[in-house]
């Protein structure tokens, strides 16, 4: 199998350099080409981009010269990964899947919309169908496909197996995440040392729409609500939540556990390269899990759940779950949204 030639758009950021470390090495995509801002086009990817990430940048990446975010610029690429903020992303997007690209989407710009998948893959692969509807509609070639917001990526998948087999009637969620999630310089030092900030522009209302989309059938939302308050605490990476579930069918903490222990989904069917053995690790310890000790599960795919335990105000159960934000809740889960492309024939 050839490897598929790929663009970060918005690569010298965070998110975009996170996608770059991810795809080194991977057998199925190589990054060819690199675009971001003006400041930072002609110039070499070494040059350009601070390099923020732990261990070296890859070597076959920091020579390539930075491009515009243009199509005219990236011609003979297979698929794009963005990480262009979202406040430029829905025209750049839009603009490239016109002429033809293949978009994988970190930006929240086009998430709601009806005939754009949101794709978390364990959860809702099924909506890839969607892509049909989105170029009948839209009248392109290409493609968007985006992925959740990284607190909603590590609830989504946590309520996955409850919603399977016990329904959910409501859900309660408050989040504590780290800092690398508002990007870089992320948090003034002033701001967060000895601080918990509770407040996240724009987070909660991601949580409660974008996880009954992903929940619901293919364009059609689940018929249960998400309630969401949202912290930033001084964590470096990996979002915790403590989740309170009201289930529509009677069960208890043990079958919940047993839910999630076994739970796969259509990555680990597939054996796709960036799927976790295990999507859901549970543990039993009383203490866990904890972002330093637990964000890198599954290579920092998997999303960890502990203190499963009875919830008796709403009637079902209340857990903590904990996700690695850039990896599983960003670069990551649009990667394995591309594997799902192409083990499905869209690449």
């Amino acid at each position: 199998m050839s490897k598929l030639k790929a663009a970060v758009l918005g690569a010298t950021g965070m998110v975009g350099q996170k996608f770059i470390q991810l795809l080194e090495g991977h057998p199925w995509f190589e990054v060819t080409a690199v675009a971001a801002s003006e400041r930072s086009q002609s110039k070499r990817y070494s040059e350009a981009a601070r390099w923020l990430l732990a261990g070296r940048m890859p070597p076959e990446v920091a020579n390539l010269e930075v491009n515009p975010v243009s199509p005219e610029a990236l011609k003979g690429v297979d698929l794009i990964f963005s990480a262009v903020p979202a406040d430029i992303a829905g025209k750049v997007e839009e603009e490239f899947a016109q002429k033809g690209f293949i978009v994988l989407s970190n930006a929240s710009s086009h998430r709601m919309d009806p005939d754009v998948p949101l794709l978390n893959p364990e959860v809702n692969s099924d909506h890839i169908a969607l892509i049909e509807e989105q170029r009948r509609r839209r009248k392109w070639d290409g493609l968007i496909v985006t992925n959740p917001n990284c607190t909603t990526t590590v609830l989504s998948l946590s309520l996955k197996p409850i919603f399977d087999q016990f329904g959910i009637s409501r859900v309660a969620v408050a989040s504590m995440q780290a800092i690398s999630g508002a990007g870089y310089p992320g948090v003034a030092a002033m701001d967060i040392v000895d601080n918990v900030i509770p407040f996240i522009r724009n987070e909660e209302e991601k949580m409660e729409r974008e996880c009954v989309k992903i929940l619901g059938l293919s364009g059609k939302p689940a018929d249960f609500k998400v309630s969401a308050s949202c912290h930033r605490v001084a964590v470096l990476d990996g979002h915790t939540e403590a989740v309170f579930v009201e289930t529509r069918k009677s069960t208890d903490p043990e079958s919940v556990a047993a839910a999630m222990k076994n739970f796969k989904g259509e990555p680990q069917r597939l054996k796709l390269p960036s799927a976790p053995e295990h999507p859901i690790i549970v543990r039993t310890e009383e203490d866990r899990p904890q972002p330093r000790l637990d964000r890198n599960e599954g290579k920092g795919m998997a999303v960890v759940v502990g203190r499963i335990r009875r919830e008796h105000l709403m009637g079902g159960v209340k857990y903590i779950a904990l996700g690695h934000n850039t990896i599983r809740g960003a670069a990551g889960c649009s990667i394995m949204n591309a594997e799902v492309l192409r083990a499905k024939g869209y690449l």
